[in-house]
């Protein structure tokens, strides 16, 4: 699956929210300096879907807050 992601950095909490377009809004508590928002991104990505990390792949957009990620959903067997 792909699925269009917006990420939020400094947030409060963690939390995967739908938007009305369909697009998912990540919040992240981590800053966006040295990969860490991307690496907190895919394990709150990993945990809404119910996937391991390695499931989840940033496509486009590692140094923007507009993502696209693809989400294999058949891998769902843990490390």
């Amino acid at each position: 699956m792909r699925v269009s992601v917006r990420v939020m950095t400094r947030a409060r909490s963690a939390v995967v929210e739908t938007l009305p377009d369909g697009c998912l809004r990540v919040r992240v508590t981590e800053p966006a300096e040295g990969g860490r928002a991307n690496a907190a991104v895919i394990d709150a990505l990993a945990e809404h879907f119910g996937v391991p990390r390695r499931a989840v792949t940033i496509r486009r957009g590692l140094t923007a807050r507009s993502k696209l990620i693809d989400i294999r959903t058949d891998d769902t067997h843990a490390a």
